[in-house]
């Protein structure tokens, strides 16, 4: 099927969908690189105009990647609920847009009936203001020892990272983050030795602080299942399990997993029952342009790519999703534009879709990006209600090399939004005498710091 849409005396001519999304898609680094982009401004008009008009149902009888080549294309289409989807039969990419942004949608109806794919396509034809808009009114509450995602509040992952794995560095960067009001998404290390031994250290570390204080909590160890599954067979503090995920079987087999594996993981985080409040035990992180980096992106563009990555997260009901939207360099998102944009794209399509979104704000040194373009990024994703962003102290992280989020800026979002942390972690704030009712940080000297020796 080819179609085609005519600008002054010029027809531009895309032969099947696949060409229309990446052609449609706004400007970015990694399409270029993969040669699926519009070259002209022109043929990109042209391929959104051509967008708006497809229906909806063409996405089901014309797969992006064939399911009987892919597993997250079978996954996609398993997940699909047919007579949610009945509502939207009717309806092009266009008018779906249109729905989208009127008062009467219904966004959990949505989450059910649209695939990655068309949610990829609607996002397509959006503006930031509309990006920014949808997400905030859609809701998505996750728990384990806190509840994420509540309305009025955002949380943050406390991320200690430390180049040597030096337990009372990584201490230290826990005590400041704690001390202005970080760590109630989960306290999350990247660790720079990913052996066994050193996996299972760090998680009883945060484990035997969060006991003595009785902080509201989880913790993750960012290793790869296979290693949380033998540390929980092994009797580890093993709280969230994680895995980086992508939209392809092929994306996925590059980072040692698959569907199989991932459920393995997920039952296994289940069986240990320590969640308080919530057993949503999984968490994933993502990021455009790893299945390019793979080599197994199919041709198709990287924005509708991570979409479909966000089918694998919801199979497996997690507390938290986090796409590292900079992390990967400007060979995919070249600068703070293209960041900004893809940041709001992402954090769209995982709320519309139904997935606990957070984002890592963030960007590396050789990118055409600063802290403003950060500062930017952060304020519209605080007003587009996400659910988590990173707390890294300075906002520099010294072992993955690459900038994010201080514990200081998420006190800013708070502030000027008027947004809270997870309820219980407030109530331990406020216990513990680090943040007053007003939820303004205490001139008194709390405990916390007199009861860790470093």
């Amino acid at each position: 099927m080819s179609d085609t849409f005519r600008i002054a005396d010029r027809h531009y001519s895309f032969q099947n969908l696949k060409e229309v999304m990446a052609k449609a898609t706004p400007l970015r680094s990694g399409d270029l690189l993969a040669g699926v982009a519009a070259l002209t401004m022109e043929e990109r008009v042209a391929a959104r105009f051509v967008l708006a008009d497809i229906p909806l149902q063409r996405f089901l009888d014309e797969p992006l990647i064939p399911p009987e080549k892919d597993e997250v294309s079978r996954l996609i289409l398993e997940q699909h609920d047919e007579e949610a989807f009945s509502f939207f039969r009717t309806m092009s990419v266009g008018s779906l847009r249109d729905w989208l942004l009127s008062d009467h949608a219904d966004f959990i109806l949505a989450s059910r009936a649209l695939t990655p794919e068309m949610v990829a396509a609607v996002c397509k034809l959006m503006r930031n203001q509309d990006l920014i808009l949808v997400a905030s009114r859609c809701s998505v509450i996750t728990s384990f020892r806190t509840t994420i995602g509540l309305a009025g509040r955002m949380s943050t992952r406390l991320q200690p990272n430390h180049p040597t794995d030096d337990e009372k560095g990584i201490l230290a960067e826990i005590i400041d983050g704690l001390l202005l009001g970080s760590g109630d998404a989960v306290i999350g290390i990247n660790p720079a030795t990913d052996d066994i031994s050193t996996v299972r250290r760090l998680l009883q570390l945060i484990d035997d602080l969060r006991n003595r204080f009785s902080i509201p909590t989880q913790s993750c160890v960012l290793t790869h299942v296979t290693t949380s599954i033998e540390l929980i067979d092994k009797g580890a503090p093993v709280d969230l399990v994680f895995q980086s995920i992508g939209g392809t079987e092929k994306t996925n087999s590059s980072f040692g997993v698959s569907l199989a594996l991932l459920q393995e993981a997920h039952e296994a985080g289940l069986s240990l029952k320590r969640g308080s409040v919530g057993n949503n035990v999984m968490y994933f992180e993502t990021g455009q342009g790893s299945a390019l980096s793979a080599g197994a992106h199919h041709g198709v563009d990287q924005q509708t790519i991570e979409a479909r990555a966000y089918a694998v997260a919801r199979q497996f009901s997690p507390l938290l999703v986090n796409t590292v939207v900079g992390f990967i360099g400007p060979e995919y998102l070249y600068d703070g534009k293209q960041i900004i944009r893809a940041g709001l794209e992402d954090h769209f399509c995982g709320k519309l879709l139904g997935l606990p979104m957070g984002v890592d704000i963030c960007y590396t040194n050789h990118a055409e990006a600063d802290q403003d373009d950060m500062d930017n990024l952060l304020t519209l994703l605080a007003a587009a209600g996400v659910n988590f962003i990173m707390g890294i102290p300075g906002a520099d992280d010294t072992m993955l090399h690459y900038q994010s989020t201080s514990f200081h800026d998420a006190l800013y979002a708070r502030q000027l939004l008027g947004l809270r942390p997870a309820p219980e972690f407030e109530s331990w704030l406020q216990r513990e005498g680090i943040f007053d009712e007003k939820m303004r940080l205490s001139a008194v000297a709390p405990s916390l710091i007199e009861g860790v020796n470093l």
